[in-house]
């Protein structure tokens, strides 16, 4: 352990550049995971935030912003499927608000019924959210400025009819630069202008007594053109359709491999250069009767320590810009788990980097030392 600790203070220099590659590399891989993390669970949210145990949309949508609406008559074959306790109509589409400014901003409206989930934004018109409040919308507090609201209340226009924007709630910044706007099912189907059928999903809460997959099969069987999906199968469909489909997800996924990639071969130059220039006593020690384990643990104990200051200063640089980068992209998000991750993965990167090292060390021949 010693012997390790006083290599690497040898020379401080190399020391300290290998600890500033890690804290890079831990700090780019633990900003885009929250990118990522945060890209796929803003493009889910409005799914998982129903209290819906079915959902059923057009046969092969994968993404919940561009979905066909279903034709109304399987609203009522829906509810005669024995085990159906509650359907739920949902409208999903993209119209026009006009800005106080005259110009026009796209935005994705989004209307529900009350009932939908005690979480889901619906403008409700009374306590017991029996109804919704009636040309109210909410807006996110993410897209205020864009949408120029200074205040609320505030009368606005959306598709050439009148709006009123009822409150600025927080967690649906919008991941693809078009704002979200939720309103109340039949105010949304208004604003869309639907020209025949406005129901886009029905979200279908299954009786306690009755299983979940056998109401799915059955509700299939009645309605074999759509798709009935799980909660949870229809939030999966739509998070990879924005990995594989878009490219998104997965340019923000090789950003993070590229830093694990960089702070790999930083740590492997600096702890071989490290390993080269000690190969003398690398040597003594094997002259001595040193085992191979010893020196392969202080070749890896170096590592693991360059590993673990640079990891804790790559996190530690992370915090303070946190807010700040959440008040410019208000969709990412860095759940616990994630650094403690990415600093496990920072360690794992300073392992696999001395592996030729190692073998360097344990190449050395004893006889080295008593060379003129």
């Amino acid at each position: 352990m010693w012997l390790a600790l006083r290599n690497l203070n040898h020379d401080r220099v190399r020391f300290l550049v290998t600890i500033v590659g890690i804290a890079f590399a831990v700090f780019l891989m633990i900003f885009q995971g929250s990118l990522l993390v945060g890209f796929l669970r803003s493009s889910s949210k409005p799914i998982d935030l129903t209290d819906a145990d079915l959902w059923i949309a057009a046969r092969g949508i994968e993404a919940f912003e561009f979905a066909p609406p279903l034709p109304e008559r399987f609203y009522d074959m829906v509810t005669g499927v024995e085990g159906v306790e509650a359907v739920h109509r949902m409208t999903v589409g993209f119209t026009f608000y006009l800005k106080p400014s005259g110009m026009q901003q796209s935005v994705l409206m989004v209307g529900a019924e009350p009932g939908i989930g005690s979480r889901f934004p619906i403008p409700y018109a009374d306590p017991g959210h029996s109804s919704a409040s009636p040309q109210a919308i909410l807006v996110d507090r993410s897209n205020a400025p864009a949408l120029h609201l200074d205040a609320v209340p505030a009368a606005v226009e959306i598709s050439a009819r009148r709006a009123r924007v009822v409150e600025i709630i927080d967690g649906f910044g919008s991941f693809f630069g078009t704002p979200f706007v939720f309103a109340g099912y039949s105010d949304a189907v208004r604003y869309l202008r639907w020209p025949g059928d406005a129901t886009v999903f029905m979200t279908v809460r299954v009786r306690p007594e009755h299983d979940v997959r056998e109401v799915q099969r059955a509700l299939q069987d009645k309605l074999p053109e759509v798709d009935v999906r799980t909660r949870d199968e229809f939030s999966r469909r739509v998070r990879l359709f924005w990995i594989r489909k878009t490219g998104a997800g997965g340019a923000i996924l090789l950003v993070a491999i590229l830093g694990f990639l960089v702070g790999l071969v930083i740590v492997s130059q600096n702890i071989y250069a490290t390993t080269m220039e000690h190969l003398e006593e690398f040597a003594t020690l094997k002259a001595i009767g040193a085992r191979p384990w010893y020196i392969q643990k202080v070749v890896l104990t170096q590592a693991l320590v360059c590993g673990s200051i640079g990891s804790a200063l790559g996190f530690a640089a992370l915090l303070p810009l946190l807010d700040p980068i959440r008040r410019t992209i208000s969709w990412i998000y860095t759940p616990w788990w994630l650094p403690v991750g990415m600093i496990f993965v920072g360690l794992v990167m300073c392992v696999l980097a001395c592996v030729a090292s190692i073998r360097t060390a344990l190449a050395v021949e004893p006889a080295r030392v008593f060379r003129a």
